[in-house]
């Protein structure tokens, strides 16, 4: 106020939260995201039905998921959302344990502000916690050589252990370990494996046991012409990106035709100019063609007369897919295709059921393709996610080379070691290490609960089994039993787990830090503020 007259600084739209409010607000948005996907964590955790606005129906218990069809308005939810992002696009599992992390952070932050210690406080213990709790993980660490096919199995099975379409985990296990393996290069001393050379294809009719792997492409196109052969043994296959038929001019033209012999003339010109293009195809030694343009029917004729497999319209992904597969170059016209250009292939042929093409039998493929079958579109929705999920764990593995164990004992040990941790620092920061430290009972606590069993028993067991040195005493969700889980072969990769620890704990300390909120509502003046 000034002589009476009130000083506006934000618009009616602006609503303002401040202090405790603030912190509050973005204190139950956090837990509530993370209660929407507590449920869903570890190999007996339940499935969510999400039903958009379109009516389109999503069953699944995939984090990244779950939270990515939800819409949200609060901002702190939305950043912890981010969260599942971040994670999901950097590591492609993991988000459930995040997200978890992030809500346990900020209940133990909400605890702490009650009894008055300052959020810096907070947020410096926090990030001081964070440190220890990735150099623990670290040293809990395990070796894998990325030829080691026993381990990366494993892994595979953990990242798959839970999911709907658990019935065929142990087929889908050997398929997604040796498509990663059959494209992991060697780059500078390292393992590199590119996401996009792992190809998944989706079939509806046939049942889950009839995924396989294709050392190759399917292409979801079928021969352009019925007097073509279906199968081509010993394939040499031709990629062209121009079509095969006679292209418009740039200009407009006219051209004035007054007789008979003038029209056969003409037409005697364009079907010799079209047999020259299938000539070009032929000559070079093909008998499979990839067109990413038309081919006309004159074309098709000529090409079928020589028992070319010709298939047109090839997306332009697909046509690359094929070239790394098959070692082959896509060339511009067909009157730069030399025999050097071709790719070769055991076999290729056309799958009328599914209305497909496939080639196999690649010879060192850069690209592979795993064929997923399901009787139903959700079905083949979440094969297609537990199949993603498992590809990027065996990634993550053979590129870092190390892996740690599952079965909430990681969490379990940096529980413990970062409370001891905590008494070596003093003064407030250490309720504040010793309030990060109490967050990680969050994992242990709803596997046990998604498992049917007392969480507070397993807890307790959890901790005493750590207590005596059993660093890799885990939770078996099956028996209720604190068990071994490197001899139970239950592990996941190293950078899954740190990236969870820092995601987590980043977002915690920056939601933590803030005390004043300003959200401009849409359209006129402010109403309540905003929430899930």
């Amino acid at each position: 106020m000034l002589s009476g007259q009130p000083i506006i600084i934000l618009k009616e739209n602006v609503e303002r939260n401040t202090g405790k409010e603030a912190q509050r607000s973005n204190i139950a948005a956090a837990k509530a995201i993370a209660g929407a996907v507590k449920s869903t964590l570890g190999p007996r955790g339940m499935d969510k039905m999400l039903v958009g606005s379109t009516g389109d129906i999503v069953i699944t218990n995939d984090g990244a998921t779950i939270l990515s069809e939800i819409a949200v308005q609060h901002p702190g939810a939305k950043m912890v959302i981010e969260v599942a992002r971040t994670q999901d696009d950097e590591v492609g599992d993991g988000t459930t344990t995040a997200i978890i992390l992030v809500g346990a952070l900020m209940e133990q932050a909400e605890i702490m502000l009650e009894q008055g210690i300052h959020p810096t406080v907070i947020a410096q213990g926090y990030r001081m916690g964070m440190e220890k709790a990735l150099e623990i993980t670290t040293g809990l660490s395990h070796k894998v050589d990325a030829t080691d096919r026993k381990t990366l199995l494993k892994i595979t099975d953990t990242a798959i252990t839970g999911k709907s379409v658990e019935q065929v985990k142990d087929k889908l296990d050997g398929i997604i370990v040796d498509a990663v393996m059959a494209v992991a290069e060697k780059a500078n001393g390292k393992i590199v494996v590119d996401e996009e050379d792992v190809m998944i294809k989706k079939q509806k009719g046939q049942a889950m046991d009839d995924a396989e792997l294709i050392r190759g492409v399917v292409i979801d196109k079928v021969r352009v012409n019925d007097g073509m052969p279906k199968k081509i043994p010993k394939a040499k296959v031709a990629l062209i990106a121009s079509p095969l038929e006679i292209t418009k001019t740039q200009v407009k033209a006219k051209i004035k035709i007054s007789t008979a012999e003038q029209v056969n003339a003409f037409s005697e010109q364009e079907r010799g100019a079209l047999k020259k293009l299938a000539d070009l195809v032929i000559d070079s030694g093909a008998n499979v063609l990839l067109c990413q343009k038309g081919i006309s029917d004159i074309a098709q004729f000529y090409l079928a007369k020589a028992g070319v497999f010709a298939i047109e319209d090839v997306p332009e992904k697909d046509l690359k897919y094929a070239a790394r597969a098959l070692n082959a170059n896509i060339v511009a016209k067909p009157d730069a295709l030399t025999a050097k250009d071709l790719g070769t292939a055991d076999l290729v042929e056309e799958d009328t059921e599914g209305n497909v093409t496939r080639i196999s039998g690649c010879k060192n493929p850069k690209t592979i393709t795993i064929l997923l079958r399901g009787t139903s579109d959700y079905l083949l929705d979440e094969l297609e996610r537990a199949v993603v999920d498992g590809t990027r764990v065996v990634m993550d593995a053979m590129e870092d080379g190390t892996y740690v164990v599952g079965g909430a004992a990681v969490e379990t040990e940096m529980l413990m070691k970062i409370r001891d941790y905590a008494q070596t620092v003093g003064g407030r920061v250490q309720l504040a290490i010793e309030g990060y430290a109490t967050a990680f009972e969050a994992i242990p606590r709803a596997l046990a609960e998604n498992s049917g069993f007392n969480p507070i028993d397993k807890i307790v067991e959890l901790k005493n089994a750590h207590a005596k040195g059993k660093k890799n005493a885990g939770l078996n969700v099956y028996q209720g039993k604190v068990v071994d889980m490197l001899s139970e072969g239950v592990i996941e990769p190293l950078r899954s787990k740190r990236q969870s620890i820092q995601s987590a704990s980043e977002t915690a300390i920056m939601l933590i830090r803030v005390d004043d909120m300003m959200i401009t509502q849409q359209g006129g003046k402010a109403g309540a503020a905003p929430h899930m």
